[in-house]
Formats: C-alpha cells, structure tokens, sequence
C-alpha cells in the first residue's frame, strides 16, 4: 500500500514540476502573443507552449483542428483555439492519475482556489470526448472525486484550497476576515465559505455528466461520493424549512455568514442567516453564483438548476440500481424544489405577463432582474429546466433583455448585455452575451452574440469577466477559464446548428 501511495504522489507531482519554470499565466494571458489571426481583430496566440500547459491530450487538438476547418472568420479560428483548450492548458493545477481513484483540482483561473460551480462549468466541453480518451476521462473522474471530498469536507464552501496531499501552497483569501461563520471552517481546507446553493447542482451535474459519457459508475461505490451525496440531499431538505416553526419561533439555523465590511454583498441580512421566507419548497441560499448576497433567500435560477440535477441524480442511481432510498429522496426532492419555482417562483409584471422572479421569499416578495453569473434566469432553457419556446420564459427572456426593464442590463457603443452587482455599473459580463447566443432559436441574434464577443476581449484572444461597455480595455480578469469553456460551447453549439455561421 505505501509504495501505490508513494507511485501516486510522484505521479500527481510529474505536473507540478514540469510547469514549475513557466511563466505564470496570470501574467502571460495580460500580454498578446504571437502568431496573430490575419481577421480584423488580429487575435493572438494565447495557448501557452506545449510543454508548460497542465494537460495535454491529442484528442483535444484533434478537436480544434476539426472545429476550426469548418470556421470561416480567421478571427474565430484563432480565438476558438484559445478558449477551448484554456480549462486545460492552464488550471489543471493538480491531477493524481492513480487508475482507481484519480483527483483533479482545477483553479479558477487568475484565483488560485476550486470554485464547485465553475470547475464543473470549465470542464462540460470536454465531456463529448471522454469516451474515447482514458486519459481525459481520468482528469474529469478526478474533479467528481475532489467534488466529492470538498462537500463532504464542508458542505457550506462554494471554493476551496488545494488538499494538503498535493503539495500546493494553499492561497490565502484576502476579502476572508473579520468574518462570523457557523458551522465554523477551516481556511486551509476551505478558500471561501459563502454557501451557493448551485454548488450542489454543479456537483451531482459533473457526476451523471461523467457516468452519462463512459458508463462507468465505480465511483459510486467510493465511501467519499456516497456520503457527500447523501450529505447534500440531507442539506437540502434542511435548506427547505421556513424560517419560523409552526409556533413563530425561530428554527435552528443550518448555516450562517457575516462580516463587517462597508460592501452589502458581502454579507448577509438577520445576523448572517438571510431574510425570512415561508415553506414553497424550495431551498434556501445566501448567496448567488455571483458571490454576492443574496436579498431573498430563494433564488429562483439555483433551485431550477437542483431540482433538474436531482432529477438527473435520481435516474442515474435508479438505472444502476443503487442507492434506492437516496434515488427515491432525490426524485421527491426534484418535483417539490420544482414545484417551488413554478407555484412560488414567478410574478405578474405589468408589461411582459408571467415572469420568473429572480429571488422570492414565499411571503409574495419577489426581486424582478437577472443577473450574468450562471445559473440565471437567462439559461433556463441551457440549464434543461424549461424549453426555449415556453412562454414564461420568453416573457422573461424579453425582460430581462431589455436595458428599460432589467437594472442591470447595459448598453454601450462596444457591447451590450447583462452585468451584475459583482462588477458595478456600465460593465457586461462575456458569459452572459454567449448565453443569450446558446438560449436564442435566431441565427441573426446568434451572429451579433458571436460578433460582440470576438470584438471585446481587449485584444488579448480570451474572455473577460466583465468589460466597459464603452472602454473594452477595461475589464476585470484576463483569465477566466469559466467564461473561456462557456464561449467554446457557443461556438460548437452555433456550428451545429447553424453551419457555415462564422
């Protein structure tokens, strides 16, 4: 046992060593590099050299070279080939290949920490290729197994630190302090501590997502993913109470955050436990995939997003026929947080009809906007939970974009689209443009997503947090693999169904 021990640290340090005398990418994706595409844009070359990228696999660069040979726009094929990759190329920052239980730990991008929500979204485009890579299929199976590990550690963490067994220094969280959390956390297991409710969606979404692509359900059977999966079903049904009992007292909170700053999203209202709301059915969250607060509790996107994972979690552990009693529970789960949302989720606006709120309380308050993080309003249709003609989502869609009816919709001479209280004023977020593209049946609406993306990343080939509306070059994050695999997926998505449109 030691020596499989010992092969594995070796083989899980073989990465870290090979990238230890490159430079960083944080630095690197801030600078334009040659080659430049021969478009208008002159997009460069942001791929790092082969031997400093974190994973290397042929099957993805057959893939580019494939995507790219149906591409027309010089631009395009140049940018496809920085984002795609990008998950790969540079935040594997810890892979054990160990065959029986392998471990990824994927940073961010310029945040060296785990986001659940984000590793989960930065490796959905690769999920199509793992049947035929072992290789590739390992490093996914890794990031369930430290999912895995990570809830079952602190169910409440939204990010967290590198595992003590990888040798990484963990980061430290400098907005992290003059905090009160409970259940308490550590910091050097845990980067952030803000309970986001879609962390558990991401977690069961990576899972049947992997199991869906190889057939392979092993990893069912390991103590670290039953017990996190049933820890988190157990949450979730906590997450459902109300916030007085049946005789106006309060119940037991099961997790609360505040911390003295002069920034209202940084914290949360009634002593770190959240507005009050009455039962729906829904769950509980006190904050968005954006890391801001939330102002009602049940926020309307993450529980469309459990409530279809649970679903999916339910089918696949009734058709490998484990887990009966969990299966049955996930399914109960998925109908009730369902029916939360359509019976206690929507609202009549005086110019669009039937709406989906954003947040609501159960007490009939209901907050009317959208925000660019993922799960949103916006990507319900992308998310499974509604179909793109269903009327109350286009209802939606028209609201929330219209700069007239959403607060933070944004239009600028570069860009347009939504934004989000993360990044302030006047500022669109690149993934929310390329999910209005993955959400829309209109190629014409398509085309301009397309356009305004391969216009605004600063010159720099990658996608950006957030950009000005009317100063492109100014923009948070240079690297952020997130919105990188996001982009990737619209590319594929808009290919296929509508050949020839870039």
């Amino acid at each position: 046992m030691k020596l499989v021990v010992g092969l594995s640290l070796l083989l899980s340090r073989v990465l870290v060593n090979a990238v230890a005398n490159c430079p960083s990418y944080t630095e690197y994706s801030s600078t334009p590099h040659e080659p430049y595409s021969t478009g208008r844009y002159r997009i460069p070359s942001m791929r790092p050299p082969p031997e400093c990228r974190t994973f290397n696999t042929p099957t993805i660069e057959q893939a580019i070279s494939d995507v790219n040979s149906l591409i027309g726009d010089p631009d395009w094929r140049q940018l496809f080939s920085n984002v795609f990759p990008n998950t790969l190329d540079t935040t594997v920052a810890w892979h054990n290949s160990n065959s029986s239980e392998p471990y990824t730990f994927l940073v961010t991008g310029d945040i060296t920490a785990q986001w659940i929500r984000d590793s989960t979204n930065q490796m959905l485009p690769y999920i199509p290729y793992i049947s035929s890579d072992d290789d590739l299929a390992k490093l996914v199976l890794g990031l369930v197994n430290m999912q895995a590990e990570e809830l079952l550690g602190y169910p409440y963490g939204n990010a967290f630190q590198p595992p003590p067994r990888s040798g990484l220094t963990p980061a430290e969280n400098g907005i992290a302090v003059d905090l009160s959390v409970d259940p308490p956390f550590d910091n050097r297991t845990v980067f952030e501590a803000k309970f986001e409710l879609d962390s558990f969606a991401s977690f069961f979404q990576i899972s049947t997502a992997y199991w869906r692509a190889t057939g392979d359900y092993q990893f069912m059977y390991s103590k670290s993913w039953s017990n996190a999966m049933a820890t988190v079903l157990t949450t979730i049904r906590r997450l459902q109470e109300p916030t007085y009992n049946s005789k106006h007292q309060l119940n037991r909170h099961l997790v609360q955050y505040t911390r003295l700053t002069d920034s209202p999203t940084e914290t949360q209202f009634g002593n770190g436990i959240g507005n009050p709301v009455r039962y729906t059915g829904m769950a509980k969250t006190l904050f968005r995939p954006s890391d801001d607060a939330t102002i009602f509790p049940f926020l309307v996107p993450a529980n469309a997003y459990l409530s279809v994972e649970l679903s999916n979690l339910s089918y696949m552990l009734t058709s490998i026929g484990v887990y009966s009693e969990q299966a049955d529970f996930a399914k109960k789960l998925a109908a009730e947080i369902r029916q939360g949302v359509l019976q206690h989720g929507t609202t009549i606006h005086p110019k669009y009809g039937r709406v989906f709120a954003y947040e609501t309380d159960g007490y009939g308050s209901t907050l009317v906007m959208d925000d660019a993080n993922g799960p949103a309003l916006l990507s319900l249709p992308y998310l499974g939970f509604v179909s793109t003609s269903d009327s109350t989502y286009q209802n939606t869609r028209r609201m929330i974009l219209s700069p007239d009816d959403n607060p933070w919709y944004f239009t600028g001479m570069y860009i347009h689209g939504i934004g989000s209280p993360h990044t302030g004023f006047l500022k669109v977020w690149p993934m929310a443009v390329a999910m209005r593209g993955l959400t829309s049946t209109n190629k014409t609406e398509v085309m301009e997503c397309l356009d305004q993306l391969k216009a605004t990343t600063s010159g720099l080939g990658l996608m950006h947090e957030s950009v000005n509306v009317n100063k492109p070059a100014e923009y948070t994050r240079s690297w952020f693999a997130w919105c990188n695999s996001l982009v990737s997926q619209l590319v594929f998505d808009a290919l296929n169904r509508f050949p020839g449109i870039i």
